[in-house]
């Protein structure tokens, strides 16, 4: 298993950072992992919902199938997923209040025999991606 995170405090309200935190058709311009979604977005984020993601982790193409696990409007979104070889993911972005910023904490977890292979790497490729995805979230959200 690999497990990784990382923290950062955004100077706006967690409904701004929510907004654009689920705004799918600008996912791309902060997610640094993301390539596509090949059958568009999910249109409404609700349990049990699933959508499909192309992703590139460690430099390589993956197609993740995630499932919403987890929702609390402008608070939490876990979602699991499904890759490939596989691998099984999870992501939980969670928003903590901070007067008028927020503190968004993403958590990511990866499992299944390939993982064991290659954990080290995939740990220090997903920490600096979670890193530049949370700098270019914040970049993007006007407070």
């Amino acid at each position: 298993m690999a497990e990784v995170s990382a923290e950062a405090r955004i100077e706006a309200p967690a409904e701004k950072v929510w907004a654009q935190l689920t705004d799918f058709s600008t996912y791309g311009e902060w997610n640094a992992t993301h390539t596509s979604f090949p059958k568009g977005g999910p249109a409404v984020l609700e349990l049990a919902g699933t959508y499909e993601e192309n992703m590139k982790l460690m430099g390589f193409p993956a197609e993740v199938t995630w499932t919403v696990s987890e929702l609390e409007d402008c608070r939490l979104l876990t979602t699991t997923g499904k890759g490939p070889m596989g691998v099984n993911l999870k992501m939980r972005y969670a928003l903590t209040p901070d007067g008028d910023a927020t503190t968004v904490r993403i958590d990511g977890e990866f499992t299944g025999a390939a993982v064991s292979l290659m954990a080290g790497k995939l740990k220090d490729s997903a920490t600096a991606a979670l890193i530049e995805s949370l700098r270019k979230l914040d970049g993007l959200i006007v407070a």
